[in-house]
């Protein structure tokens, strides 16, 4: 449950990305018109501006503890549920999306390239991130054997990898993580309070093009996956050794 996950890290979101073909709509009445249908599912969702790259954006006020987003962006719209409350909500929050962008701009089953559902993790540490990761993840791997090096200290162990889990290499799954730590970090000794060192999970669907592409079936079926991958493999091999090797520098 989302509230379990939430007590491992402390930031648990879960993101959804529908990425696009062509380009999205820009007009001021139909970005406007979206933005309002979606704000009456979701009420508290009031603070609408446009970035200078251009997205339009939609969110809650994000000094809570709990708060939504959705953006347009040129060929994707973007979901996302920070600490949320249980994963009924954020399904409800994509599901309601998705059966939006059809007909408030316009995005037919041809349109679309691909369905992202993401769960991630970000957990404070000031400090080394890539020390943690070194430790947690690496520890027992060749990649360890380069600390033995005189003045070797770890920078930029923040690897990801792409998995295929159909035969047909369409639907796939990546695991990444960041850190947020530089070198400059490491001459100082000055690291950012706010800067945090994140796990992502994120399970990719591409449209078989001898199928009518449903994305509300999609998304229910990647959903379910990150959670099962999440529980089975992300917090027993990752999350775990992360908050551990927190934990003894705290």
């Amino acid at each position: 449950m989302a509230t379990s996950y939430s007590s491992l890290c402390d930031d648990f979101y879960v993101n959804m990305s529908l990425n696009t073909e062509l380009e999205l709509p820009s007009g001021r009445d139909t970005i406007l018109h979206f933005f309002e249908r979606v704000q009456k599912q979701f009420p508290s969702m009031n603070t609408f501006y446009q970035r200078e790259t251009g997205e339009f954006c939609l969110e809650e006020d994000r000094t809570q503890e709990h708060y939504r987003w959705i953006t347009v962006e040129r060929d994707r719209i973007c979901s996302g549920y920070v600490n949320p409350e249980s994963l009924e909500a954020v399904d409800e929050q994509h599901r309601c999306l998705l059966e939006l962008v059809p007909f408030a701009l316009g995005v037919s089953n041809l349109d679309i390239d691909s369905l992202d559902v993401m769960f991630g993790m970000d957990f404070d540490y000031q400090g080394n991130h890539d020390e943690i990761l070194a430790e947690a993840i690496f520890s027992e791997t060749p990649f360890a054997s380069f600390l033995d090096l005189p003045h070797s200290r770890p920078l930029g162990f923040d690897p990801s990898i792409l998995v295929s889990l159909s035969e047909d290499c369409r639907l796939q799954a990546k695991i990444a993580l960041e850190s947020r730590t530089g070198a400059f970090q490491l001459r100082t000794g000055k690291f950012k309070e706010e800067d945090q060192l994140s796990l992502y999970l994120s399970v990719r669907q591409y449209p078989d093009p001898a199928k009518k592409f449903n994305s509300l079936h999609a998304y229910a079926h990647q959903r379910s996956l990150c959670e099962e991958l999440t529980n089975d493999r992300l917090i027993p091999h990752f999350v775990t050794p992360i908050v551990g090797a927190i934990a003894q520098r705290s």
